[in-house]
């Protein structure tokens, strides 16, 4: 179904754009008897929203059939939760605009507000913003709403959730009474809804997102895994599917800043984006992204709202979604425009039950399946290496010369073989994982010894659970200080000043002579670490003979090596309970 009659502007700018015929959010936002009304809309991410509300608002901004040029005060509000958000609800707008000579001005956070401030003295019909940064500028005097003919407030969940209550509150008030207000929603929980009825009269409610919650472009998987080997599987899924552009989502900064870095360091063309990343960081982040130069993105739920990238295929939930919305809004990162996407999720073993409960109440359909493994993902190598050198292919002569060359002094069979070779090595290496069997579930639950772990040396450090002792930045110190690898360090069990861990015997005395050469002369070198004389189950046995009843255990058991340290070294105040918001 094409598009109904529009302004010459608006239809030329949609050919333009290759659209042929509206997305159901835009068909809905069209008809008749939405044409007047306050909307509240229900639409998938990724569904066409943006230009669905930019068509919505053209009639409040036409007299006569045409744009008033100039406008003293803006026509036109759009809040949006984040910069990123934001600022592609303005290059969209300016496109669809661009043929009537409207003036866009985008208000966000991380921005020079001078700047912001000349661009509404200059007469913009729209303004687009993030609701503090606007209630900034509206408090100053430098943004004018009375003459406001129709505010859309898009992910407006989001903005709730993020806390900005009380300044869509303000900016509401401050616009006439008379206006149209659309309000765009993934879902409409009760604070949407109250929302509604407090700023909307008469409100219009569609919904394009149907019986089955999910993207029908996004192919859904969940993944079991221990709880050991999360990364682990985040490599081997990175390494078997291979995509263009590919996003990974953790549930706060800290835990992107370790995975971040653990990618990088095997290898992988990586950037992060969190709270803790200024504007600009997050803008060579996605400018690394959309040139190609990086293929993987880290981030938290917040920081990757709005964003869009036309390449992206795949998106890996490192952390289990809070709930079925946020699995939704990931998700919704990959499948945009009719092209298709994959959604995995990593779920450790002990947590099947809740994420199938969160499906169900979804109405996603996953498919369960294994982590690929070393074999799959060597074969899916070979396929796709066969396919690149066999491709058609032009060469120049300098090509050819080269290729002679080669051919007088290796056989055609050698230098194939170092192509291959070249080929393979720079590519991230895989991971070996437990099996998903429930065999190997168990031996993994017991904390079984490892092939080469049977004969062990125990080794102490003199940090703890009070120094912020962790595994994720104890393994690499380990392999700093004395010279060995992760897979050579058995099992770590930290208590509450000191830490042991298993080294195999046939290497012990080397890595204590390592340790002791590199004391002080490195980042954490000055920490102790020597051999010990009682293995941790022996103090934990005494423990128990002289210590409290019911007491905590003096040691707490670690099987995840997985996962890079944390910047600086361990800090001597306790923990902080509980994860660190974005």
């Amino acid at each position: 179904m094409p598009f109904p009659p529009l302004p010459d502007f608006l239809a030329g700018a949609l050919a333009e754009r290759g659209y042929a015929e509206p997305t159901p959010v835009q068909s809905a936002v069209l008809q008749p008897e939405a044409a007047v009304r306050d909307l509240l809309v229900s639409a998938q991410t990724g569904s066409g929203k943006t230009v669905a509300f930019g068509l919505a608002m053209a009639d409040q901004l036409l007299e006569d059939g045409a744009v008033q040029l100039p406008t003293e005060c803006p026509r036109a509000l759009v809040v949006a939760p984040t910069r990123e958000l934001a600022l592609q609800v303005s290059r969209e707008l300016i496109w669809l605009y661009a043929g009537a000579g409207v003036r866009v001005a985008t208000c966000v956070g991380g921005m020079d507000p001078s700047k912001e401030r000349r661009a509404l003295r200059a007469g913009p019909q729209i303004v687009v913003g993030t609701p503090g940064r606007l209630r900034d500028h509206l408090e100053r005097g430098a943004l004018d709403l009375s003459a406001i003919r129709c505010v859309v407030l898009d992910e407006a969940d989001e903005m709730l959730d993020m806390g900005f209550r009380e300044d869509l509150e303000e900016l509401l008030d401050a616009t006439p009474q008379g206006r149209r207000t659309l309000l765009f929603s993934a879902t409409i929980p009760a604070a949407i809804a109250a929302l509604a009825r407090r700023y909307q009269k008469d409100a219009l409610r569609i919904s394009t997102v149907g019986d089955a919650r999910g993207h029908g472009d996004i192919a859904y998987q969940a993944v079991t895994v221990s709880p050991s080997e999360i990364e682990h599987a985040v490599v081997n899924l990175l390494r078997f599917h291979e995509a263009e552009t590919a996003m990974l989502f953790c549930a706060t900064r800290e835990n992107v800043r370790r995975l971040h870095a653990t990618l990088q360091e095997r290898g992988f063309a990586v950037v992060a984006l969190s709270g803790e990343h200024s504007q600009s960081e997050r803008n060579h982040a996605l400018q690394a992204l959309r040139d190609r130069r990086a293929r993987v993105c880290v981030a938290t739920d917040v920081a990757a709202r709005g964003i869009d990238l036309p390449a992206l295929s795949l998106v890996i939930h490192v952390e289990i979604p809070r709930d079925a919305e946020t699995l939704q809004h990931r998700s919704g990162r990959t499948g945009r425009a009719g092209k298709k996407g994959t959604a995995v999720l990593i779920v450790p073993y002990p947590r099947r039950r809740r994420v199938e409960s969160m499906l169900r109440g979804a109405k996603i359909e996953a498919a369960w399946i294994s982590a690929p493994t070393a074999s799959d993902i060597r074969a899916n190598d070979r396929k796709r290496l066969l396919e690149g050198l066999l491709a058609p292919q032009e060469f120049d002569d300098e090509d050819r010369a080269l290729a002679a060359e080669l051919l007088e002094q290796r056989s055609a069979e050698d230098i194939a073989a170092a192509l291959v070779r070249m080929h393979r090595s720079a590519l991230p290496q895989v991971e070996e994982l437990i099996p998903d069997t429930p065999e190997a579930r168990r031996a993994d639950k017991q904390d079984r010894h490892r092939p080469g772990f049977e004969d062990v040396v125990w080794f102490r450090m003199n940090v703890g659970r009070r120094h912020n002792a962790d595994p994720r930045w104890i393994l690499p110190l380990l392999c700093r200080r004395g010279h060995i690898t992760r897979n050579e360090i058995g099992a770590i069990r930290i208590g509450p000043s000191e830490t042991f861990f298993q080294v195999p015997r046939t290497i012990a005395d080397r890595f204590a002579d390592a340790v002791a050469r590199t004391a002080g002369t490195e980042d954490g070198g000055d920490i102790l670490i020597e051999a010990s004389a009682e293995s941790p189950r022996d103090m934990a046995r005494e423990h128990r003979k002289g210590g409290k009843p019911g007491g905590k255990p003096p040691f707490k058991r670690h099987r995840d090596h997985a996962g890079p340290p944390p910047r600086g070294k361990p800090k001597g105040k306790p923990h902080r309970k509980g994860p660190r918001p974005d």
